[in-house]
């Protein structure tokens, strides 16, 4: 059963239609990977998903229930949103930042006790940013920043995680090692829902894939059936390479079409 699913829904934002009649599922114990080119409609579906946003038609449903069905404290108990960018509005120290993943299970003016602080230890160390603890958060890289936004995520310790471009800051190393952590957090039974562009990392990492396309899902399933040369020329219009290295899968995005369109014809010899 899918614990959480949008069935048939469309966005509008302002007078513009996002996303037009879009179904999906996800469930616990994969990292699903929602890929798509630029203005596909990823992160509206994600913040339709957090009902952050309402649809104009059709609903998503978590664990069987009308999502708008769940009180918001308790929605925020169940599920963690990572949005992209990491805009700070005050000059917090790293471990103050993260502690405010702890406020869904907090009521008003309590202190955080000992349970809290075992869960924000937590989420720094898988993120590795404990050595960042007294730092002010604004004198921190991109990519520092990004880490510890995505350990305030992880604090809450929800079921279903689902996070917007979570690697688009990050070095080489920390591309791959947040991808391990997601995964990681999959395979422990959580929901995970990552919006990427490097379908690299997709195919690599993720064992489910939503493939969208201008506001609509073209494919979705395992990533070798979604992630597919023919799919990903119908969304992208590109050629892609696509291989295995050390057991594991690889794509590469190799060519954009309209460039082998206005390749010269080879002459005849």
């Amino acid at each position: 059963m899918s614990l959480l699913e949008a069935r048939n829904i469309s966005v509008d934002i302002g007078r513009t239609r996002i996303l037009t009649g879009v179904s999906a599922s996800f469930r616990s114990g994969y990292l699903t990977g929602l890929v798509g080119p630029n203005g596909a409609g990823k992160s509206t579906l994600v913040r339709a998903l957090c009902n952050l946003l309402k649809p104009a038609a059709g609903e998503v449903r978590l664990s069987g229930a009308p999502i708008t069905s769940f009180h918001r404290k308790e929605l925020a108990r169940k599920l963690s949103y990572l949005p992209q960018g990491h805009t700070m509005h005050w000059p917090l120290e790293v471990e103050r930042l993260v502690a405010l993943g702890r406020l869904p299970h907090l009521g008003p003016f309590s202190d955080i006790g000992p349970q809290d602080q075992a869960a924000i230890d937590r989420a720094m160390a898988r993120t590795e940013v404990s050595a960042f603890r007294f730092r002010v958060a604004e004198t921190l890289s991109g990519g520092e920043r990004a880490r510890v936004m995505m350990a305030r995520a992880l604090a809450v310790e929800t079921d279903i995680l689902l996070v917007d471009e979570p690697v688009a800051a990050l070095d080489p190393y920390h591309q791959l090692h947040v991808m391990e952590l997601l995964r990681s957090l999959a395979d422990e039974g959580k929901l995970v829902v990552c919006v990427l562009h490097d379908l690299a990392l997709a195919a690599r990492f993720c064992n489910a894939a939503v493939l969208m396309s201008e506001g609509r899902v073209l494919a979705q399933g395992a990533p070798q059936d979604v992630l597919t040369d023919t799919h990903l020329r119908a969304a992208y219009s590109i050629r892609s390479l696509q291989g295995q290295h050390e057991a594991e899968p690889f794509i590469l995005p190799w060519r954009r079409l309209d460039a082998d369109a206005s390749k010269p014809e080879p002459r005849p010899c």
